[in-house]
């Protein structure tokens, strides 16, 4: 190693591509490290000033003010916790976007969403057939790939009204057995796994069981589960839903007609 004094200030840099195949990058994060460190490495110093130097000859203003700040990254998503990562382009041909878990000292990039303070039972609901229907119906394109967004797909989707204790332990159960049974396959990435074809049967398994347990979730809406659903039936339900949310919002009061005055 050229800086060996570097070595505890890189961190694990991921992204969708990176995620979902299983290859791992990494990043010279020095947002934390002391000045007087960093001035002892010279080769560290000379990506610094590089950035630096890019960011001051760019043409746009916000690039040139963070200039001033050359260790940090433009957009940091930098979490104390673990956190829920959603890849944001994947495979149509996947039956459920390969979501999952990520240690704060993993970095998150721009290409995938991150939901902080995330439980086992959002991470069971977030990777069912249920969601899957809403992310199919109403998601971006990328291509013929799904882009997940924060505020189409994210934000609109209807969760479960008020799901009972032990409703929310069963999804937390299933969600756990979803993980597990991911585990039992460490060489395999998440591409390999959720491969149509190649889906071992433990894991299908598991997200059948997980599928049952959010359709139960939804049983006080009026959704009935059943052994298999279409997307057709899952989606329609789902608006529905969310016509019921959306009704309860405030209606925004008409501004007041100007009355004329008369000359």
């Amino acid at each position: 190693m050229r800086e060996p004094a570097a070595s505890r200030w890189f961190r694990r840099w991921i992204g969708s591509d990176e995620f979902i195949n299983g290859y791992e990058r990494w990043c010279l994060w020095l947002g934390d490290c002391p000045p007087n460190e960093l001035r002892q490495m010279p080769e560290a110093m000379k990506r610094v000033e590089a950035v630096r130097d890019f960011r001051l000859a760019s043409k746009s203003a916000p690039t040139r003010k963070i200039a001033d700040t050359p260790t940090r990254f433009h957009v940091e998503n930098i979490l104390d916790k673990p956190y829920l990562i959603i890849p944001e382009v994947s495979s149509e041909r996947r039956s459920y976007i390969p979501i999952g878990f990520m240690e704060p000292k993993t970095l998150a990039s721009n290409l995938v969403k991150i939901v902080p303070h995330a439980t086992l039972y959002h991470f069971g609901v977030l990777t069912s057939s249920m969601h899957m229907s809403w992310v199919r119906s109403v998601c971006g394109r990328l291509k013929s790939d799904y882009r997940y967004s924060k505020d189409i797909v994210y934000n609109n989707f209807p969760w479960p009204s008020e799901p009972s204790e032990k409703q929310v332990a069963v999804i937390e159960q299933a969600a756990q057995a979803v993980l597990d049974a991911r585990s039992a396959h460490p060489e395999s990435s998440l591409a390999d796994l959720y491969d149509p074809v190649a889906m071992p049967p433990d894991l299908r398994k598991a997200h059948q069981a997980l599928d049952h347990a959010v359709d139960k979730a939804y049983s006080g809406a009026g959704f009935k589960p059943a052994p298999t659903k279409s997307d057709a039936e899952r989606v329609a339900f789902l608006f529905d839903l969310y016509r019921q949310y959306t009704s309860l919002l405030p209606t925004p009061e008409a501004p007041a007609r100007r009355r004329r005055r008369k000359i």
